[in-house]
């Protein structure tokens, strides 16, 4: 039996302390908020996010979820519908749209059940415990120390385990500035249900009903840019310039009912290294994403598959080895994304501030639209799907026991 402390209860945190309870480990998780409510949270579980899921044994659970399968993906150049593709585009499922409040909640009542796993809310990390050059540990706000063969920080795109250890995180292609919006349900029944990006005099955003029944939109600001100071009813008039009808007509009418904007800045990176000894970084601490095409969530699951994988397998003198086997696993993925999604990132830029370009996609639409749907198409594949051989060949074999040792 190893001792596993993971810092962070997302999806990566949360999924790989089931699985390693699960599989005969003490793991004890800690996480600095009290409760998962967010306002802005990635809910789409790509294909790729799912067949992690599903091999984690926990299709049921994610089935019994309050959930929305996306409709599509459409974009929209100077009002005008450029393409549009349904789901689920080959796949042998569609997108879903899942709060992932939910998925969190139902993920720790699973863990919950194990003997061995602790639950740490509330509790932030102060530092990293270390013993003769191997991170042994950490100390909690409070004061309190939990000693461990190996530390799993999976505490977010600023991941104070990653600070606390000194790795360096490498900018990775361009950061994003988004103004965040919601108008709660109920929505008329005949909007569109897919994701759409909007393209229009110089604004580029996007919109989504989301799995609760609310409108998401999602507009783009120029990095470092200040925050448009406006009425709720000249962002409604905004969006309406931007969006096409019906939708236009909804924001507009209801701009008052309108929550935001809330400003998110996201920087894209990668860990210059994962791992240190006693130490593992995994999901967004290791690798923020781009919020392009929702690949935070999706592959913070797949990190958590390969990584149970490895650990639960491994010697308590093996665990670096399976730290460094995780990165090595992984990374091939992980950078392939970023990459695709920097591309998607400089193409929308491309088109959004180039009024000529627009002119002639929303003009000569018939011929290009096709083109461009393929082209956009070819890159949503590993997006959606992941890299072949990226996953471990078998889910787990859970071994359960009644006794727990710090």
């Amino acid at each position: 039996m190893n001792r596993f402390v993971v810092v962070g209860a997302g999806p990566a945190g949360l999924s790989l302390a089931l699985q390693l309870a699960r599989a005969g480990h003490p793991v004890a998780l800690v996480e600095a908020s009290r409760q998962f409510s967010r306002q802005f949270r990635g809910d789409a579980l790509m294909p790729c996010g799912q067949e992690a899921l599903a091999r984690m044994g926990l299709s049921d659970l994610v089935a019994g979820l309050r959930q929305r399968p996306l409709a599509g993906w459409s974009v929209w150049v100077n009002g005008r519908k450029l393409f549009a593709v349904a789901e689920p585009m080959g796949s042998l499922q569609p997108c879903r749209l899942v709060p992932q409040q939910l998925l969190l909640e139902s993920l720790l009542a699973e863990a919950l059940q194990e003997p061995l796993f602790q639950w740490h809310p509330g509790q932030a990390v102060k530092r990293l415990q270390r013993s003769g050059g191997r991170i042994c540990g950490v100390e909690l706000a409070d004061g309190r120390r939990l000693e461990a063969d190996l530390v799993v920080g999976c505490d977010g795109r600023q991941s104070l385990v990653r600070r606390e250890a000194g790795i360096q995180l490498r900018q990775r292609g361009q950061g994003l500035e988004v103004l965040w919006f919601e108008l709660p349900g109920p929505l008329p029944a005949d909007l569109n249900g897919g994701f759409s990006t909007h393209l229009c005099g110089g604004a580029l955003g996007s919109s989504c009903i989301g799995a609760r029944g609310e409108l998401q939109l999602a507009w783009l600001l120029e990095n470092g840019g200040p925050t448009p100071q406006r009425t709720p009813q000249d962002w409604g008039d905004a969006w309406a310039q931007l969006l096409p009808p019906p939708l236009a007509n909804v924001v507009r009418e209801r701009a008052a009912e309108l929550h935001g904007p809330l400003r998110v800045s996201v920087q894209v990176g990668l860990a210059e290294r994962w791992h240190q000894p006693g130490l593992l970084l995994l999901g967004d601490a290791a690798h923020p994403m781009s919020p392009v095409r929702a690949q935070g969530i999706n592959m913070a699951l797949r990190d958590s598959l390969v990584a149970a994988s490895h650990l639960s397998q491994a010697a308590p003198e093996e665990l670096d080895r399976a730290a460094a086997a995780v990165q090595q696993q992984r990374l091939p993925e992980i950078q392939r994304a970023q990459a695709l999604q920097s591309a998607e990132a400089r193409q929308g830029h491309l088109v959004g501030h180039t009024p000529l370009l627009r002119a002639l996609l929303a003009q000569g639409r018939a011929l290009l639209g096709p083109v461009a749907q393929r082209v956009w198409q070819a890159r949503q594949t590993p997006l959606r799907e992941g890299l072949t051989g990226a996953l471990p060949a078998a889910e787990l074999s859970p071994q359960r026991t009644n006794s727990i040792s710090w």
